[in-house]
C-alpha cells in the first residue's frame, strides 16, 4: 500500500482514525523499534514519478514523507504513505564521510563527530514498487532503515495494521458475513439431496486446516468423517468443492491418503469416496505431484489411493510446483523485468529460464483438465497433491471460474476466495511472508495466490466480455495478500482467526470493495453475462507476461488508463443494446485470434 497523494487509508492519531484497545497495550513495544522518528529534508525517488523533498515520519505501522512542492506560500501538500509492512527489503549506503571535533567551552577537545555525511535507503516492496530515499546524515539514515525493517519484520499477527485501523466509513461487523457456505450449500439443496452440511469440525479438532462447517456426502455420517480424517495428511478428508448444475457430477478436494510404505488401507475413505459415484461409474483423481514425488511420498508416510481399494477411481498425475521452485521462478521474473539494460535476446531467454509461463501454462491446463471431466466427461473428479493447501486450491478455484459464469462476477468471485482460498486453509501468512525482493528465503513462502490471480488475469485477456471484473480488482488481491489494513487475508486458517479474533478486531476487504464508490472502480465495462464455459487456450502463443503486474512501477500505464476510461464512458453512455453491440466490437480488437477461436468452440 503506496500512494503519491493526500492517502485514504488514514493512521492512528490522525482524523478518521480511532485507536483501539490493542493499539495503546502495544504502543511501546512499537515505540521501542523506532530509533528516529522525524528527519528533514528527505528525498524521495521513486520510477516514473517527480523527485520529492519533504519531512519523513515513522510510526508504527506507515512510513510517512510530506511535502510542499511550491513552498511554503503554496496550497496542498504532496505526500507519500507507505505501509511499513509491505516492504520487503531494505537496502542502504552512507556516503560522503568527514569528521571534526566541536569544541567545549572549557576549552577541552570536543567528541569527534560525523559531518557531511549522507545515505541512501532503498526500499523494495512486496507490491514491486522501488522507492529511494536520499537521507542526510549518516546516523539518521542507519536509524531510519534499522527501524524500517524491524518494524516490517514483526511477525505477530496482532500488531499488524488491520487491528488498528478504524476508518469511519465502515463498521467492524461488515462485509465479514457475505458469502457464507450455508449460502452457497443452498444453491445445491436445490438441485441435489446428495450432499448435507456437516459441523463435525465445529471445534477444529477434526481439521485444524478446514474451516467449521462442511459439505461431505449426506450418505456418511460424522463419525465416518473422523476416522476417514485421521486417514488424510492434516485431517483434510475429502469434502464438496463444486457441483456442477449443468450434469449433477462433484468435484472434491483433500490431502494425500497416509497409506505409507505398507499400503496401509481406511475403509472409511473408502466408503465416503465410494458414496460419491454410483453403481459403475469412474471418477477421475487429479494428484498435484509427479508420479515420482507421489511414489516417494510413501516413504515418509503418504502415498496414493491403491487401485485394488478404490477401483472405480482413476489417477491422472499433472505435476504443479510449489514451494521453493514456485518462489524462486517469481524472483527471477521480476530480476528481469527490473534490468532496464537487458537486450531483447536476452530478454527473451530469461522470460523462458525463469518459467513462470511455464507454471501459468501448468496451471491453466490441469485447471482444463478437471473442469473437462465434470462439463465433458459426466464424471466426479477429487483434487489432491500432499498437503491439499496450494496446489489443490489452484486447480479447485480455477475450474470454478472456467466452469461456472458466477464466479465470474464481482461478488461471486469474491465467495469463490472465501471458500476456496481462505477458509479452504491456505496459508497465506506463512505463503506471503515476503515477496520477490526479500534476502531472507524463507522455506514456507510461495505465490501461490499470485498464480492463481496470473491465470485469471490470462482468462479476462482471452474472454474480455465474460469476467465482471477488471484488472484492477486482481492487483488490489495481490496487494492485500501481501500487505494490507484490512484482516480478510490474515493468517492461515479459520482456526487461527478465530484464536485472533480477526473478525471481531479487523474490517474485511470486501466491506470495502464493495461500497458504491469503490465498486465502480473494480467493474469491468465491457462485460456482458457469458452462460457458456470459457475454455482458454494453452498454447505459447496465448500465454503472455502480466504486464500490468510485472511492468506497471517500470513504465508509464497513462495512456492505457486514459483508453480504458474513455471505453468506460462509451459505454456508459449509451443504451444497453448499442453497449452490448461496442461491447462485442471491442472484445474482438482486444482479444486475440486464438482466443476468439476457443470462445466459437
Amino acid at each position: 500500500m503506496c500512494s503519491l497523494r493526500q492517502p485514504r487509508v488514514p493512521v492512528p492519531g490522525r482524523t478518521g482514525a480511532h485507536r483501539s484497545p490493542v493499539a495503546f497495550s502495544t504502543a511501546m513495544e512499537f515505540s521501542e523499534l523506532i530509533k528516529t522518528a522525524t528527519v528533514e529534508n528527505v528525498l524521495l525517488s521513486c520510477a516514473g514519478l517527480p523527485a520529492v523533498k519533504g519531512t519523513l515520519c515513522i510510526t508504527s505501522h506507515h512510513l510517512l514523507l510530506s511535502s510542499r512542492p511550491g513552498g511554503d506560500s503554496q496550497p496542498g501538500t504532496v505526500e507519500l504513505w507507505l505501509l511499513i509492512r509491505n516492504v520487503d527489503a531494505v537496502e542502504k549506503r552512507v556516503q560522503n564521510l568527514g569528521w571534526y571535533q566541536p569544541p567545549r567551552t572549557n576549552g577541552s577537545p570536543g567528541d569527534t563527530r560525523l559531518s557531511g555525511s549522507s545515505g541512501t535507503i532503498t526500499l523494495r516492496c512486496k507490491d514491486l514498487k522501488v522507492l529511494q530515499l536520499e537521507i542526510p546524515g549518516m546516523e539518521e539514515c542507519l536509524n531510519i532503515a534499522s527501524s524500517i525493517e524491524a518494524l516490517s519484520s514483526v511477525d505477530s499477527v496482532m500488531m499488524m495494521y488491520p487491528f488498528f485501523y478504524r476508518p469511519q466509513s465502515l463498521k467492524l461487523e461488515e462485509g465479514w458475513h457475505l458469502h457464507p457456505l450455508e449460502q452457497y450449500f443452498q444453491q445445491i439443496v436445490s438441485q441435489t439431496s446428495q450432499w448435507r452440511l456437516s459441523d463435525v469440525n465445529q471445534d477444529f479438532t477434526t481439521c485444524p486446516t478446514y474451516p467449521g462447517t462442511l459439505i461431505v456426502p449426506a450418505a456418511v455420517g460424522d463419525d465416518t468423517l473422523r476416522r476417514a480424517a485421521r486417514f488424510r495428511q492434516g485431517g483434510r478428508f475429502p469434502v464438496l468443492s463444486y457441483y456442477h448444475p449443468k450434469n449433477g457430477t462433484a468435484m472434491l478436494r483433500s490431502s494425500q491418503p497416509l497409506t505409507g510404505p505398507n499400503r496401509r488401507r481406511c475403509r472409511e475413505d473408502e466408503l465416503l469416496l465410494g458414496t460419491v459415484l454410483d453403481e459403475g461409474e469412474q471418477g477421475f483423481i487429479i494428484d498435484t505431484r509427479s508420479a515420482q514425488a507421489a511414489k516417494q511420498a510413501r516413504m515418509t508416510g503418504g502415498g496414493t489411493e491403491p487401485k485394488s481399494f478404490y477401483p472405480q477411481w482413476r489417477r491422472l498425475h499433472r505435476p504443479l510446483e510449489r514451494g521453493r521452485p514456485l518462489q524462486e521462478s517469481f524472483i527471477k521474473l521480476v530480476e528481469a523485468c527490473s534490468d532496464s539494460s537487458i537486450t531483447m535476446d536476452r530478454w527473451l531467454s530469461r522470460l523462458e529460464s525463469c518459467r513462470w509461463l511455464s507454471h501459468v501454462k501448468a496451471a491453466l491446463s490441469t485447471a482444463c483438465l478437471a473442469a473437462q471431466c465434470l462439463d465433458r466427461e459426466n464424471a466426479n473428479v477429487l483434487v489432491h497433491g500432499a498437503e491439499g493447501t496450494d496446489t489443490t486450491l489452484l486447480v479447485t478455484a480455477l475450474a470454478q471460474v472456467i466452469l461456472d459464469p458466477s464466479c465470474r462476477t464481482l461478488l461471486g468471485f469474491q465467495g469463490l476466495l472465501e471458500r476456496e482460498w481462505i477458509k479452504a486453509g491456505h496459508p497465506f501468512h506463512l505463503r506471503c511472508a515476503r515477496s520477490a525482493y526479500s534476502h531472507a528465503r524463507l522455506k514456507q513462502e510461495a505465490p501461490l495466490f499470485l498464480l492463481f490471480l496470473d491465470c485469471v488475469w490470462q482468462l479476462s485477456r482471452q474472454f474480455p466480455c465474460s469476467l465482471e471484473f477488471s484488472e484492477q480488482l486482481l492487483l488490489t488481491l495481490f496487494e492485500s495478500a501481501y500487505a494490507s489494513a484490512y484482516g480478510t487475508f490474515l493468517c492461515n486458517n479459520e482456526k487461527e482467526r478465530c484464536l485472533c479474533k480477526v473478525k471481531e478486531s479487523t474490517h474485511s476487504l470486501w466491506a470495502w470493495l464493495n461500497q458504491p464508490g469503490e465498486k465502480k472502480k473494480y467493474l469491468n465495462p465491457l462485460y456482458t453475462h457469458n452462460p457458456l464455459v470459457i475454455w482458454p487456450s494453452v498454447e505459447p502463443q496465448s500465454i503472455q507476461l502480466w504486464q500490468g503486474l510485472f511492468l506497471r512501477w517500470l513504465r508509464s500505464s497513462q495512456y492505457l488508463d486514459e483508453a480504458w476510461a474513455e471505453i468506460q464512458h462509451l459505454v456508459e453512455s449509451n443504451k444497453a443494446p448499442a453497449k452490448e453491440s461496442r461491447g462485442s466490437r471491442l472484445s474482438q480488437s482486444l482479444s486475440d485470434p486464438t482466443a476468439r477461436v476457443e470462445n466459437e468452440r
